[in-house]
C-alpha cells in the first residue's frame, strides 16, 4: 500500500529525528489512523541496535513519543473541527521496557488517546513486535500557542 502517512500529509517539511518525512536520516516513521486508533508499522536496522538484533531502548522511545504525538495532534485536530492538526508537543511521558525488541522483523505500534480536552491529550501506546507487546507508553501532550518555539514546525 502506497497511501501517505499522517506525517507526509500535515508536515511533508517537518525534520524531527523519529517521525519527519524531511529527515532522510532519521527514523522516518509513517503513522495512519485506524477507527479511534492510531498505528505504524517500522523495520529496525542493524544501526538501531543495542547489541545484536535488540533495538535500543532509545529508539523504542523515540517511536513511542512519535507515534502519541501524532495520534494526540489528529485527536484534537478532529474534537476542534479544523482541517489541519495543532502543533503538539510532548510534555512527558513513559516508557516500560517489557521485552527485547528482535531488529530482524518488522514492529508494529498502536496508540489511542484515553483522555482529551481542547489542548491536550492523555495517549497509550504499545509496541510490538511479533504478537509479544514488548514496550508500552502513557503519556501528555499539549497542543501548543504562538510564542512556543516549536509553534509553526510544522
Amino acid at each position: 500500500m502506497n497511501r501517505k502517512c499522517l506525517q507526509e500529509i500535515y508536515a511533508p517539511e517537518n525534520a524531527c529525528f523519529g517521525c519527519g518525512p524531511a529527515n532522510k536520516q532519521g527514523l522516518q516513521l509513517r503513522s495512519f489512523e485506524d477507527g479511534d486508533m492510531f498505528v505504524a508499522k517500522w523495520q529496525p536496522q542493524t544501526h538501531h541496535e543495542a547489541y545484536p538484533d535488540v533495538l535500543a531502548g532509545g529508539i523504542i522511545g523515540t517511536l513511542l513519543d512519535c507515534h502519541s504525538t501524532w495520534s494526540a495532534a489528529i485527536h484534537m485536530m478532529r474534537i476542534r473541527q479544523q482541517p489541519f492538526p495543532p502543533c503538539t508537543v510532548t510534555s512527558s511521558y513513559a516508557v516500560k521496557l517489557l521485552w527485547p525488541v528482535p531488529t530482524s522483523i518488522p514492529v508494529h505500534i498502536f496508540a489511542r488517546v484515553i483522555e482529551s480536552s481542547i489542548d491536550r491529550c492523555t495517549v497509550e501506546a504499545t509496541l510490538t513486535s511479533d504478537t509479544r507487546v514488548c514496550a508500552s507508553c502513557r503519556g501528555l501532550f499539549i497542543a501548543v500557542k504562538p510564542g512556543h518555539p516549536a509553534y509553526h514546525r510544522w
